[in-house]
């Protein structure tokens, strides 16, 4: 029973064990998470080695995957010129970029770390690495000197005991100086020590007295040994000269001193003033100092006084150099006797070093739609100096829509704090401003040029909201009607704005017969002429659309107004005219000045001025019988109608508008004086005169041409009859009043002047007078002639009227024509000649009565 309590016992304890056990383990697997996200990756590698050398896996230790690398811009960023490491995006692995010397980049420091980060964009994401760099033993212990003398008084004591001179190792732990080998002697041993500041050095103690007339000089070796595998030494000759009685060394107020030194401070500047005493006297208590074991640099930068031991500035000392130098500092008197301290000289940093920006990433270009927040620079910032002199703080401009973010330790972020407008601010120079917390403070400058690009998200616009036109009618098909014009405020192809038009149709046509617009410069044409009568305004949508995407748009109304020409002839609505029935007004024989006889009514298709119509007489069968109204037609007697008064008349009314040109047209009235209504009968000649004969003309022409062809013909003929049958007959002519010829009285047919015996009766003889040039014209005028050689006048002026024209056939008037024809050829000459003439005047006459009734 107690076994298996004991036993049950045991697998508790064990359980219970095993239990803690998986919870600390889980604890530090999360805690390792943890660090893994929020802490440091930390790595380490030796010194020396080759460029690719493998550091570690980024992507394994930060359990991301390799493609985000190169997706997300992954990069090593470090504070330092020199790029120690590089990042392989396409593996995730850190690669040494170049060779690492720990003793160059870290000294005498025993724990020597890189750090710099590891930065990823979208999201934003960065770690930071520490590298710890190893020492290897790749340097020798090596002495400032290759020997050094000691001057020994032979009365010196056993135990005396020589500092020696430490050789120095670059090398840190197991790799730095161990143990110190004497070479083999009868009189000296080596003890190492260490001193207060934890450095070794080795004394040589004397064992034996010496005996300078046993032996007066020695030569020793010492040698340094590092710890490191395999082991590396250095040497140094110690020359020992036994000289006579100085047995007292110089002896220092302090084995260290410290001294503190401003950075910059002017060349020589008194750092410390050492102070060794040496108890003998003469020449053996003067006491010389001197450096020991300085390195080049610090020899370069700091003077001892050999008497005095005061330490002064030689250099630029530089706090970002170097923050402290570790002086050994000899005091020897005149007998070789010697001693040593140390001198810690620590450098205080001063604000001399401006603060350093540098551009990690930068979006030099972001669209105008990016929400606030959105990233456009990682910026890095850094500062030489130290303490609060190395403290900086980056800031930008106020009135921006950006915001500067601090991001880990010395980076910031530059994002977006507000919507932006490109249309506004198309680009931005933001100048970026770190400050050190130093006095007096130091600040640097950076400009950023960000160029906002664009977006469509201004549509076209006009410049007015709607546009009237007034477009002449009867315009040329594919006038331009006008030329519009929108803005858009974007750049690029968000700017290309393209035309179009709609609209209602017009007349049950679609508008595009009627206008079109050039889609790229906003030219509206005219694809057909307009005409004011038929419409007088119409309307025209137009669109002015971007071609960016989604493409945006605007509209604009354009009135279109037609403006009137004067193009349509007024139009007779009172009379009627009719080819079939004439139609006729009546005027009382009782009527008196004043009557109103009828009214002309006529309209004019067009408008304003154009239709502006005047009324006047063209032509009356009584002048001064009537008149007309100038503008509203009325036609009035001016006089009381009196018995002579002829029943029929005629009266032509001539309407024209007031445009330019003037178009007019005419109406043909007929009034009759009569106080009753009259057989229609005695109106046929109204009909038959107002008949037009469309053929007159051409039957006219043709039978001028007859006549004068038969005459030309007979003429022709007659004068050949008469040259063969006599070759001296010839024609004698007259001058009756000397200005026109005649034809010898001789010629007359006998009686052809008597009644009755003529080929036409006495009251219808005509004389017929002819001008000077009547045979290149028709009749030019027709007037009366002179009496014949025999007196007699074959008609009276008084017995027949006729109408005659002026040369341009407008006006007509009424003279008395006079026909008188003289013969003096034979008789069938005269005869032709008769027939000729009356017939070429009677077509005359009848061309002249046929262009009064047109």
């Amino acid at each position: 029973m107690l076994l298996l309590l004991s036993s049950q016992t045991k697998r508790s304890v064990e359980k219970e064990q095993w239990t803690e056990m998986r919870q600390v383990q889980a604890l530090l697997v999360i805690m390792s998470l943890i660090n893994m996200v929020w802490g440091e990756l930390r790595y380490t590698i030796s010194e020396e080695m080759e460029q690719g050398s493998f550091i570690g896996n980024i992507a394994l230790d930060l359990r991301l995957d390799v493609k985000q690398f190169t997706a997300r811009n992954a990069r090593v960023v470090s504070e330092g010129k020199e790029q120690y490491c590089q990042l392989n995006v396409n593996t995730g692995i850190l690669l040494v970029n170049e060779r690492i010397d720990r003793e160059e980049l870290c000294g005498q420091t025993t724990v020597c770390a890189l750090e710099f980060q590891i930065i990823m964009d979208n999201p934003f994401m960065f770690h930071s690495v520490i590298l710890e760099i190893q020492d290897i033993n790749d340097n020798s212990p090596r002495f400032s000197e290759n020997e050094i003398t000691f001057e020994i008084g032979e009365l010196t004591m056993p135990g005396a005991r020589f500092p020696l001179e430490s050789a120095h190792d670059p090398d840190v732990g197991s790799n730095s100086i161990q143990s110190y080998v004497l070479s083999k002697n009868d009189h000296f041993t080596l003890d190492v020590g260490t001193r207060a500041h934890g450095t070794s050095y080795g004394e040589l103690i004397l064992e034996k007295a010496l005996d300078r007339e046993q032996k007066a000089w020695f030569s020793l070796i010492l040698s340094a040994i590092d710890g490191g595998i395999p082991q590396r030494s250095g040497t140094i000759n110690i020359n020992i000269i036994v000289m006579d009685a100085n047995d007292n060394a110089p002896i220092f107020s302090k084995s260290v001193y410290k001294a503190t030194l401003d950075e910059n401070s002017p060349t020589n500047t008194l750092i410390i003033k050492i102070n060794a005493t040496d108890i003998d006297e003469g020449q053996f208590g003067e006491v010389t100092y001197s450096f020991r074991h300085l390195s080049d640099k610090a020899r370069k930068l700091f003077n001892i006084d050999a008497n005095t031991g005061e330490i002064r500035v030689a250099g630029i000392i530089d706090f970002e150099s170097e923050k402290a130098f570790e002086l050994d500092i000899q005091a020897k008197d005149s007998g070789s006797l010697a001693s040593h301290c140390k001198v810690l000289v620590e450098i205080l940093d001063l604000n001399d070093n401006a603060p350093l920006i540098s551009l990690k990433s930068l979006y030099s270009s972001i669209t105008e739609d990016s929400l606030p927040g959105t990233m456009v620079a990682l910026i890095g910032v850094s500062d030489q100096d130290s303490g609060d002199n190395g403290q900086v703080q980056c800031s930008i401009q106020d009135n921006l829509p950006f915001k500067l973010v601090l991001s880990g330790k010395n980076y910031y972020r530059l994002l977006t704090d507000s919507a932006l407008d490109r249309e506004n601010h198309s680009e931005y120079n933001i100048t970026l401003t770190a400050t050190d917390k130093g006095l007096p403070h130091l600040s640097a400058t950076q400009i950023i040029y960000v160029k906002v690009s664009d977006v469509n998200d201004n549509p076209p616009t006009f410049d007015q909201t709607s546009y009237s036109v007034y477009v002449m009618e009867n315009n040329i098909q594919g006038t331009s009607i006008l030329s519009l014009q929108a803005k858009d405020l974007d750049t690029d192809q968000n700017a290309h704005i393209t035309y179009s038009v709609y609209g209602d149709g017009i007349q049950g046509q679609t508008l595009l017969s009627y206008v079109s617009v050039n889609t790229d410069s906003g030219d509206i044409f005219a694809l057909r002429s307009f005409d004011y009568e038929e419409f007088r305004q119409f309307e025209i949508h137009v669109k002015a659309q971007d071609s960016g995407s989604p493409p945006l748009s605007s509209n604009v109304t354009v009135k279109v107004f037609i403006v009137d020409q004067n193009d349509n002839a007024p139009r007779i609505l009172y009379p009627v005219q009719s080819d079939v029935s004439v139609v006729f007004e009546m005027l009382p024989q009782t009527a008196q000045a004043g009557y109103l006889v009828t009214k002309v009514v006529a309209v004019d298709a067009d408008s304003g001025q154009n239709a502006w119509l005047s009324y006047e007489l063209n032509k009356v069968t009584e002048p001064g019988l009537f008149s007309i109204g100038l503008h509203n037609g009325e036609i009035k007697t001016l006089r009381d109608v009196i018995d002579k008064d002829t029943v029929k008349q005629r009266l032509v009314v001539l309407v024209k508008d007031n445009g330019q040109p003037s178009y007019s047209s005419t109406v043909t009235l007929n009034v009759v004086i009569s106080d009753s209504f009259p057989d229609m009968s005695e109106f046929k000649d109204f009909a038959d005169d107002t008949t037009p004969n469309s053929n007159l003309t051409l039957y006219l022409v043709i039978s001028l041409v007859a006549v004068s062809s038969l005459f030309l013909v007979s003429i022709i003929v007659l004068i050949s009859f008469k040259f063969c049958t006599t070759r001296n007959s010839k024609f004698q002519f007259e001058s009756s009043n000397g200005n026109y010829p005649a034809l010898p009285s001789s010629y007359f047919p006998p009686h052809y002047a008597e009644v009755g015996t003529g080929t036409l009766q006495h009251k219808y003889s005509y004389d017929v007078c002819l001008t000077t040039d009547s045979g290149k014209n028709e009749f030019k005028y027709l007037k009366p002639c002179a009496e014949n050689n025999y007196g007699n006048s074959l008609i009276n002026p008084q017995n027949f009227d006729t109408i005659l024209y002026d040369g341009e056939g407008s006006n007509m008037k009424t003279e008395n024509v006079y026909v008188q024809v003289k013969l003096e050829s034979p008789y069938i000459l005269y005869f032709i000649t008769f027939i000729h003439e009356y017939t070429l005047f009677k077509l005359w006459m009848m061309y002249d009565m046929s262009a009064i009734h047109f």
